[in-house]
C-alpha cells in the first residue's frame, strides 16, 4: 500500500477573481477545464495536471479563512529562480528568499490573495543567483 504523491490542494475563498489572476500572472498556471460541479470555482494547472483546486465561497454564508490554517504553506519544485524574483517585484508582491542549509536548494516565499503562503524550491545547480 502506498499513500502517493500529493495530488492537489484546495483553496475556499471569497476572491475567486483576484486568486485565479494569482495563479495565472505569478505562478504560471492555466486556468482550465473543471468539472460541473454544482458550486462555482476554478481549477488551476501546472504542466499538464490540476494541482491547485479552487471554490468560490463569494455567495455563501461560509467564514473566509484569514489564512491556510494548519497547513503552514505548500510547496512546488521550480524553476527560473530569477524570473521568478523579477516577477514577485514587478507585481510589487512581498516575498522571502531563503537558502536552505546543507542542501543546495533555494527557496521563495510567497503569500497568495488568501493568506495561503507558497514555497518556491529551485535546486542551485540548475540556476543562476
Amino acid at each position: 500500500m502506498s499513500v502517493g504523491l500529493l495530488d492537489h490542494f484546495n483553496i475556499r475563498t471569497r476572491k475567486l477573481g483576484d486568486t485565479v489572476r494569482f495563479y495565472e500572472e505569478v505562478m504560471e498556471l492555466t486556468n482550465g477545464d473543471r468539472p460541473n460541479f454544482s458550486f462555482p470555482g476554478a481549477w488551476m494547472y501546472s504542466e499538464g495536471k490540476p494541482v491547485v483546486h479552487l471554490v468560490d465561497i463569494a455567495n455563501t454564508d461560509e467564514a473566509q479563512k484569514p489564512d491556510s490554517g494548519v497547513v503552514h504553506y505548500v510547496a512546488f519544485a521550480s524553476q527560473g529562480f530569477n524570473s521568478m524574483k523579477q516577477r514577485l517585484k514587478s507585481k510589487n508582491l512581498p516575498f522571502d528568499v531563503r537558502e536552505v542549509p546543507g542542501v543546495e536548494v533555494w527557496q521563495i516565499f510567497v503569500t497568495d490573495p488568501n493568506g495561503v503562503m507558497i514555497e518556491l524550491n529551485y535546486e542551485m545547480s540548475r540556476e543562476s543567483k
